[in-house]
């Protein structure tokens, strides 16, 4: 017999892994490049359970990234983003899903805030 705070656990993961599969989607729709996913469950020291990283090439490419991920959850699952910025000037968007933090930035603000290399003890996954 599973305890209540076991089953709670594992309904957290199963809705981590939903959310993380919309979020890769809606990054999908509209050619997001390079998409990272950096868990940070291993770490003691971690405001979320993973970044979701990628770019798009302009700031218009930027800004569709993030709506189609806004969409894509509120759509399949009727799940807003709790906080979002970035959106003035498109060069990273950041959108809040609770365990899950998406990070939209244009190539040259990616390079040059470097989080793969910040949050490197994380486990670093390349989504193809």
């Amino acid at each position: 017999m599973q305890t209540k705070d076991r089953m709670v656990r594992e309904k957290r993961n199963i809705e981590t892994e939903t959310l993380l599969y919309n979020i890769i989607e809606g990054i999908r729709k509209v050619k997001g490049k390079e998409i990272v996913d950096i868990d940070l469950t291993g770490l003691e020291q971690r405001m979320c359970q993973h970044f979701l990283i990628c770019h798009g090439d302009s700031n218009t490419h930027v800004s569709a990234i993030a709506d189609s991920v806004e969409s894509e959850m509120k759509e399949k699952l009727d799940w807003p983003s709790s906080h979002k910025e970035g959106y003035e000037n498109a060069s990273w968007i950041l959108l809040d899903y609770g365990s899950i933090v998406v990070h939209v930035f244009q190539k040259e603000c990616r390079d040059f805030y470097q989080l793969e290399e910040l949050w490197a003890d994380g486990n670093i996954v390349k989504i193809e």
